[in-house]
């Protein structure tokens, strides 16, 4: 029988679509940049996505709206990152098992997001399941750091349990599945388009407490 008690949940790819976080980065912040620098969105947009890779999401700028909007001369007056994200939040969609899967899961343990996501995202990746978790923690605005074995070991203090008395699931083998594991987390990976064929990975959120009792 498993003794965890607190679950954590990626977010962004986890428990909601990628699809804000891509209009945001992909469209808003291309059309803006277009827009101040007069060329066409298609020019912008392969210029934008250059330095992101240049930057690459080992980097906590990477996850920070207001860097890159400072780093490209975008932001007020053009827009304000609050602005861009409002823009875009119809584009908010959860995966479909995840509201009943939060609903059961809740009346045993204890759940908590550990997101790289930034504080000005969160309300918007959570928005009509925050109620279901007791803590949120962004990895980076919270801790100044992706997700590491170590920050796992931190969010553990935070929450005043053990590794053993945790579980991660998420959507990156290597933030999500390796660092929580190395940590000494009960990790889960979600592999949504069964690319993985190890066995190791839930292809749903709906087979979380099913794996976690069988542990």
């Amino acid at each position: 029988m498993s003794k965890v008690k607190v679950v954590s949940f990626d977010a962004d790819g986890t428990l909601v679509t990628p699809d804000f976080s891509q209009a945001v980065w992909f469209e808003g912040i291309p059309s803006l940049y277009a827009r101040r620098n007069g060329i066409s969105f298609e020019e912008a947009k392969a210029f934008i996505e250059r330095e992101y890779r240049v930057v690459g999401d080992h980097r906590i700028e990477w996850y920070d709206i207001k860097y890159w909007l400072q780093r490209f001369g975008l932001g007020p007056p053009l827009a304000s990152h609050q602005q861009i994200l409002e823009d875009y939040r119809h584009r908010v969609s959860c995966y479909p098992e995840v509201t009943q899967a939060l609903s059961s899961l809740s009346k045993d343990y204890t759940l908590i997001v550990v997101s790289c996501s930034t504080r000005d995202f969160l309300p918007y990746l959570l928005d009509g399941t925050e109620k279901y978790f007791a803590r949120v923690f962004s990895t980076v605005s919270d801790y100044g750091q992706i997700k590491t074995p170590g920050l796992f070991a931190e969010v553990c203090r935070d929450m005043g349990v053990s590794p053993q008395e945790m579980a991660h699931v998420g959507d990156l083998w290597e933030q999500d599945f390796l660092a929580a594991e190395e940590a000494g987390l009960m990790a889960f990976h979600l592999d949504r388009r069964g690319e993985r064929k190890d066995g190791r990975s839930l292809r749903s959120l709906a087979d979380l407490e099913t794996r976690l009792l069988s542990k």
